[in-house]
C-alpha cells in the first residue's frame, strides 16, 4: 500500500515504528503516480499509545480507516502517496490546540518537500477537529499553490482566523470543503468555552468560513443531501443529535471526500457551491422545533448546565448513541 506514516513532534519529522529518516523515506515514496493525499487526526489519539495510536485505529489496516476509504490499498495504477500525520493529540484541550497550531509549520514543511520532490503532483490535506487548526495554521508557512484541496472535518478552529490565514498566499489558492453539522453544535460551544479566541467575537468554523475559495458543506441540511445526491453522492441522513466524527463515520461521506480529492474535475468548488442553502442553519437547531428554527431571526441559545465539558470530558444526558472504532474516548 502506498501509505507513508510520519509523526510531527516540536523537534521534527518521524517515521513512525521505524528510525529510518522521515525525509529520505518522504523522498522514495513522493514518486508515486497520483495525488498526494495527507490525513491528519483531532483530539485524543497520540502515536504509540496503544489503545490511542491513530495509526493502529483512525489510520489503521481495516476497511472502515481513513486510507481505505480514501481509496489506497486497491493495487491501482495512480493510487498516489497517502501520508497518516500523527501527532500527539492528548491533554487539556486548549494546550493541545496550542500544540497543533505551532505544529502546523511541521505539517507545511512536509508539504514544501513533496512540492520540491514532485511538484507537478496535486496534494491534498483532509483533516477532523484540531486536525483542521494544523491544516490552516500550515498556510502560514507556504507559498501559493503549496496545497491544491483541504477538507475540513467539524474543525476545531476559528472562523475570523480561518478566513485570515486563507487571505495568504498559500491560503488564496486551496480550495476548501468546511464539513459541518448541527450534530456538533456541543463541541463547537465547547471548544469555544474551553479554548478562548484571540480575535473578537470569533467563532468556530462550524458556522462557516467567509472566504470565496471555501464552501462550508452542513452535512445534516436535507437541501445540501439533495443537491449532493443530484451529483450522485449519496449520504446517509444524520442518526443522532450530537456526534463529534459524523463526518467520516456517516455512510457516503468518505466517497464525497474521496471524489472531491481525486477527481477535482468532477466536482468544482464552484458547481458545488452554488447546490448549498445561502446560510447554515443556526446553532442547537436540532434541538428546536423546525418551525423555530427556520423562522428564527438570530441564533438559538441552549442551556448547558446539563453538560459537562472539561479538558478530558464531554458529556449530555442525549450521548452519542453507539460507538465507532476510530472514535475516541471524550
Amino acid at each position: 500500500m502506498p501509505l507513508l506514516r510520519l509523526n510531527a513532534t516540536p523537534e521534527g519529522l518521524t517515521l513512525h515504528d521505524t528510525p529510518q529518516p522521515a525525509t529520505r523515506r518522504l523522498c522514495t515514496m513522493s514518486t508515486q503516480p497520483g495525488p498526494t493525499i495527507i490525513m491528519v487526526h483531532g483530539y485524543k489519539y497520540r502515536p504509540g499509545d496503544r489503545q490511542h495510536c491513530p495509526h493502529r485505529k483512525i489510520f489503521g489496516p481495516g476497511a472502515m480507516a481513513w486510507p481505505a476509504q480514501l481509496q489506497f490499498g486497491r493495487q491501482q495504477y495512480g493510487e498516489g502517496l497517502g501520508i497518516a500525520f500523527g501527532w500527539d493529540a492528548r491533554g487539556p484541550l486548549y494546550r493541545v490546540h496550542r500544540r497543533a497550531t505551532a505544529l502546523g509549520e511541521r505539517l507545511a514543511a512536509t508539504i514544501a518537500l513533496l512540492r520540491s520532490y514532485a511538484p507537478e503532483r496535486p496534494v491534498h490535506v483532509i483533516a477532523h477537529s484540531l486536525g483542521a487548526e494544523m491544516a490552516l495554521s500550515a498556510l502560514a508557512h507556504l507559498p501559493a499553490l503549496s496545497i491544491d484541496r483541504m477538507i475540513l472535518l467539524t474543525g476545531a478552529s476559528y472562523a475570523l482566523r480561518a478566513g485570515n490565514l486563507l487571505g495568504t498566499a498559500a491560503g488564496k489558492s486551496v480550495e476548501v470543503l468546511n464539513i459541518t453539522s448541527r450534530e456538533n453544535d456541543l463541541f463547537d460551544a465547547a471548544f469555544e468555552r474551553l479554548v478562548p479566541a484571540t480575535l473578537p467575537r470569533d467563532r468556530a468554523i462550524g458556522r462557516g468560513i467567509d472566504a470565496g475559495n471555501a464552501a462550508t458543506v452542513q452535512l445534516d441540511c436535507p437541501v445540501t443531501l439533495a443537491g449532493l445526491r443530484s451529483l450522485g453522492q449519496e449520504i446517509a441522513a444524520p442518526s443522532r443529535r450530537i456526534c463529534h466524527w459524523s463526518a467520516y463515520t456517516r455512510p457516503g461521506a468518505m466517497a464525497l471526500y474521496a471524489r472531491f480529492l481525486r477527481d477535482p474535475h468532477s466536482l468544482p468548488l464552484e458547481q458545488l457551491s452554488r447546490l448549498l442553502p445561502p446560510r447554515s442553519a443556526p446553532r442547537w437547531s436540532r434541538f428546536w422545533p423546525q418551525g423555530l428554527a427556520r423562522h428564527a431571526g438570530h441564533e438559538q441559545s441552549l442551556p448547558l448546565r446539563d453538560v459537562a465539558i472539561g479538558s478530558a470530558a464531554h458529556g449530555t444526558r442525549h450521548a452519542c448513541a453507539g460507538r465507532h472504532n476510530n472514535e475516541p474516548a471524550y
